[in-house]
């Protein structure tokens, strides 16, 4: 494997997960959104990765994967929470107000584990850098 597709599949690893911060970063920003601009409830949104196998010449051929974020979708399989709020603006005939399926925990764990995840290719693009620079000291 050449540095060159090292380093590609680093920064699109780092692209992904930067991603993955700013969409976990929505989420807590819209935990109490009731209403959006496009008419009803936040959904709580996620990234779809997808892992994107190449072949590349030499004397042995290896796939080399990267990673790219396809779509940002609205999670539909977790339910919205109804509470009862006679008053607020949002609230049904009922008095129920619906509120975005986004839990905090949830969310801060994500958060959690996507700065890991950045941190861990942050590392793996510096080391990569070294040894290039080792090899060209060395040529």
């Amino acid at each position: 494997m050449s540095f060159i597709n090292g380093f590609d599949i680093a920064a699109s690893a780092l692209t992904a997960q930067r991603t993955r911060l700013n969409i976990t970063a929505s989420n807590l920003a819209n935990a109490d959104t009731t209403r959006t601009a496009g008419g009803g409830v936040y959904l709580r949104q996620q990234a779809v990765f997808t892992a994107t196998e190449s072949r590349f010449g030499g004397e042995m051929d290896r796939a080399v994967s990267r990673v790219d974020v396809t779509s940002v979708q609205a999670d539909t399989t977790t339910p919205t929470k109804m509470v009862y709020e006679p008053g607020h603006p949002d609230a049904n005939q009922d008095g129920f107000v619906e509120y975005p399926n986004v839990n905090i925990v949830e969310e801060m764990a994500e958060m959690v584990t996507a700065s890991r995840s950045y941190e861990a290719n942050v590392t793996s693009f510096e080391t990569l850098k070294k040894m290039a620079l080792r090899a060209l000291n060395i040529g």
